[in-house]
């Protein structure tokens, strides 16, 4: 069940925005914009600013939406090539035009404190393991998240779990994925998340 803040609850020093990341589309259940109708709920009542990739449409409208109502902080970052599209929200404050989905990807984790998936296709998937692969490598020490609405993610997680069996994802950068089906739940994960100490991410054969 996803639950929804009655109140508004203060937010953390650090914690000023989080990244959301989702799909384009709206997916063929109804408890997939519910969640993400939740989760900018929640960033919004907690008075986390969302940082989202500017789109008018799909779970990425909804979200934005729910932030929108609740009278929350939203930056939208798109690229010229999809605002000439028109796919871009026209009721931002804020949106932000860049020249390419790479410009797109460093300012949306420029301007984040964390990040969170929510469920999408390809692009989804390859913003998130971005910043995911950027922690592993310690580039930044921000968390990572993934809403896993009903089970949308198991396969991934499955597949994470297999590449550290397989021995090409140590259980340490494991644990750099938070879980949870949960949004109020997920943000408390990312609220109390503690770095951990990252060395190396290759084997280079020492014994």
């Amino acid at each position: 069940m996803i639950s929804t803040l009655s109140k508004t609850v203060p937010q953390s020093d650090f914690m000023k925005r989080i990244c959301v990341f989702c799909g384009s589309n709206n997916g063929t259940q109804s408890v997939y914009s519910e969640a993400a109708r939740a989760m900018g709920s929640s960033l919004a009542r907690r008075g986390i600013g969302l940082v989202y990739g500017g789109g008018g449409i799909g779970l990425m409208s909804v979200v934005a939406e729910a932030v929108i109502k609740e009278g929350g902080e939203v930056i939208g970052v798109i690229p010229q090539s999809l605002y000439n599209k028109e796919v871009a929200h026209q009721g931002l404050k804020d949106l932000r035009v860049v020249g390419s989905m790479h410009e797109r990807k460093a300012l949306m984790a420029e301007l984040s404190d964390g990040f969170i998936a929510l469920p999408g296709g390809y692009g989804t998937l390859e913003e998130f393991c971005e910043v995911l692969t950027w922690a592993q490598l310690g580039f930044h020490r921000k968390p990572c998240g993934i809403l896993n609405v009903e089970g949308f993610y198991n396969q991934l997680l499955s597949f994470l779990d297999h590449a550290v069996s397989e021995g090409f994802v140590r259980e340490l950068h494991r644990s750099l994925v938070l879980v949870d089906q949960d949004p109020e739940s997920l943000l408390d994960r990312l609220m109390s998340y503690k770095p951990p100490l990252l060395d190396k991410w290759i084997d280079l054969g020492e014994t």
